[in-house]
């Protein structure tokens, strides 16, 4: 409200009617007073009764004075002498201060945080107080109980001027120890239950996204999946309990496909709460058994040909060994980058959904051509490709990259890398042809290509070829 607003709201109109009416009940309380007056005055203790009156009068009054000035709620004196702001002011003051500090903290930025507590009561206000004293708004809040103590997992709304370690040295000062605290996106507004079962979704329907989602489940870490048997076929000697193993900062679940998973965090300990968590979407992938989506895209090659793209898994291993019987010994040291005789054996590794994703291209007569992988390396991710001879230098290797890569960015992955020989220009040629940042490193003969993939959306790296789409 502004003070000319207030101004005007503070002057009332005087209207004649209201005048005349007051000064007809003046006169009549003066008539009535004078009649009531000469009616005791004659009597013999008249002046008597109307000293007495008047005392009544008069203390009546100072009572009255003294019992509203104590208990009223009336505006301060200030609004009634006209010298200071009427409580219309007042209020737009206040509200002119709050839209100061709302402006002056109108940029913000959030953070994910997580702090070990003491288990008693008030621990967790102190926390909350330290936390509204810097304006800092609490977004969602998880507990984590432990044998001695709780992890508070917040996530926060604060102030863009407030610096992390300042927010880390309030929470040590209000009781948290072991604080924690990085940055976090839009993307972590999405409550737990929520995000959870959109990941048993996302596992329930591929058996490749079990790495993918353990890892957005748990936040940044490392997870490796080790084979219980090596593409020799001899005992790794990795394995672990049904019910799992939890040490610290590393989590080891049983594969539901043999072997052992392994999730390991350097900065942060596990919680009972997150291997419990993770334990649970593991079981999910078991009860499930093998499952790959079989969509398919048909597409034209530009002779005229039709070839279907779709995915691949254990059951294609057969189809997948005739076609390396049928490439040429260069075709195959190109892409394994060691002993020709030794590539049959790793196919079974890499056709398994537990290591990544693999694309299949086959003929109309049903025959397997070309494979894609993409392959989860820890943090990193790495594509490969391998086309038969006789259907090389038609496109199919781009086609199948653009769609791994494409695949690579859905998963959320920063980077991808390809690992090949220096003289092999057909997979730096499809590379280039992502038109993504690229990394070379040469070492030996061999060549490591990396195509940093930063935020390109997915579609765009599907190429725009007449397809038709059956399911």
């Amino acid at each position: 409200m502004t003070d000319v607003t207030s101004a005007k709201s503070a002057r009332r109109p005087h209207h004649w009617r209201r005048d005349l009416i007051e000064l007809a009940a003046l006169f009549t309380a003066v008539a009535v007073a004078d009649a009531i007056a000469n009616l005791i005055g004659h009597q013999p203790d008249g002046p008597y009764l109307l000293i007495a009156s008047a005392v009544a009068l008069v203390a009546t009054a100072a009572f009255h004075t003294w019992w509203a000035r104590r208990h009223s709620h009336a505006p301060p004196p200030d609004a009634d002498t006209g010298t200071g702001a009427g409580p219309e002011l007042l209020h737009a003051d206040a509200d002119a201060e709050r839209a100061e500090e709302t402006e002056e903290s109108a940029e913000t930025v959030l953070w994910r945080m997580r702090t070990t507590v003491r288990d008693t009561p008030g621990a967790l206000a102190a926390l909350c107080i330290a936390l509204a004293r810097h304006r800092i708004d609490i977004l969602t809040l998880q507990t984590h109980p432990l044998a001695e103590g709780t992890v508070d997992e917040f996530l926060l709304r604060a102030p863009a001027a407030l610096p992390a370690q300042r927010l880390t040295r309030e929470i040590s000062a209000a009781g948290g120890s072991a604080t924690w605290i990085e940055r976090a996106d839009a993307h972590d507004l999405v409550d737990t239950p929520t995000r959870v079962l959109g990941l048993a979704t996302r596992t329930a329907l591929d058996a490749a996204e079990l790495p993918l989602a353990l890892r957005q489940l748990l936040g940044r870490c490392t997870i490796h999946s080790l084979p219980a048997l090596s593409v020799t076929g001899r005992p790794t000697g990795e394995s672990a309990p049904v019910e799992g193993v939890l040490e610290d900062t590393v989590m080891r679940l049983r594969d539901p496909s043999g072997g052992v998973i392994t999730v390991e965090r350097p900065y942060l300990p596990f919680t009972p709460t997150e291997f419990a968590r993770a334990r649970a979407l593991v079981e999910l992938d078991a009860r499930l058994g093998p499952r790959v989506p079989r969509s398919e895209d048909v597409l034209t090659l530009p002779e005229g040909n039709e070839i279907t793209v779709r995915r691949a898994d254990r059951a294609d291993l057969d189809a997948a060994l005739a076609m390396h019987g049928r490439c040429s010994e260069q075709t195959l040291g190109l892409r394994y980058h060691g002993p020709v005789r030794d590539a049959d054996r790793y196919l079974d590794h890499l056709l398994s959904p537990r290591f990544g994703r693999t694309l299949a291209v086959q003929t109309a007569s049903g025959r397997l051509v070309a494979l894609g992988h993409l392959l989860w390396d820890g943090d990193e991710t790495e594509v490969a490709l391998l086309v038969e001879d006789d259907w090389q230098r038609r496109g199919i290797g781009s086609e199948l990259l653009g769609r791994l890569v494409a695949l690579a960015v859905e998963a959320g992955c920063e980077s991808v890398y390809a690992v090949t020989q220096a003289h092999n220009t057909g997979m730096v040629a499809a590379m280039r042809a992502l038109s993504l940042p690229l990394d070379y490193q040469i070492e030996e003969g061999t060549l490591v290509v990396t195509a940093r993939l930063a935020a390109a959306p997915a579609q765009r790296f599907v190429p725009q070829a007449e397809q038709r789409f059956r399911h």
